[in-house]
């Protein structure tokens, strides 16, 4: 759903006309829409739980890790993903976006599954500080990880499935079973 905003033309525009807003939005090539308020019990675990293990696993203090109601900026406007790990020295804690992520993380919803592997993906593997776009199923242990390769280039991605598997984020220098992000889930 697009809104209409006509005042609203830059970034900035839309991070100062969303502080505080209620609703959710995102800026995507010059329009505001409205994002999915609400999801699943799984959904909101999986965002949990992988947060908690990022924030562990990254416990050395160099990472800040974040949910949902931080943004990210892209080369396409603002999105809003459900985790996402930047370094600590970036920005401040008035921010309302961050463009120097180094992972990104998407749930998927059946809502979600074309903009997440499509817009997103592309969105996402244009900026360059990020090293890792990792994209969860809800519903069983299945991910896809795009990891950026030595050449700075990402590939296409790598899915892992099974709770006795695990994901490596080598440029977080993080290992994360699958086992333990969905515990509860499957």
């Amino acid at each position: 759903m697009n809104v209409q905003a006509p005042t609203i033309r830059t970034v900035e525009d839309f991070l100062r006309w969303n502080d505080g807003r209620e609703g959710r939005y995102e800026f995507v090539r010059g329009r505001i829409t409205q994002m999915m308020t609400g999801g699943t019990r799984h959904h909101a675990q999986l965002m949990l739980e992988l947060a908690i293990l990022l924030k562990a696993g990254l416990a050395s203090g160099d990472y800040i890790v974040t949910a949902a109601d931080y943004a990210v900026r892209t080369p396409f406007g603002v999105r809003y993903p459900d985790v996402l790990v930047e370094p600590r020295s970036r920005g401040t804690g008035k921010s309302l976006a961050t463009n120097q992520p180094v992972l990104i993380a998407e749930i998927l919803s059946p809502s979600s599954l074309a903009t997440d592997f499509g817009e997103k993906a592309e969105e996402y593997t244009a900026l360059e500080s990020l090293e890792h776009y990792l994209v969860l199923s809800q519903d069983e242990p299945r991910v896809w990880l795009w990891s950026r390769g030595e050449d700075g280039a990402f590939g296409k991605p790598e899915m892992t499935a099974g709770s006795d598997e695990t994901v490596t984020l080598a440029g977080l220098g993080i290992t994360l079973a699958l086992a333990e992000i969905y515990r509860g889930i499957a």
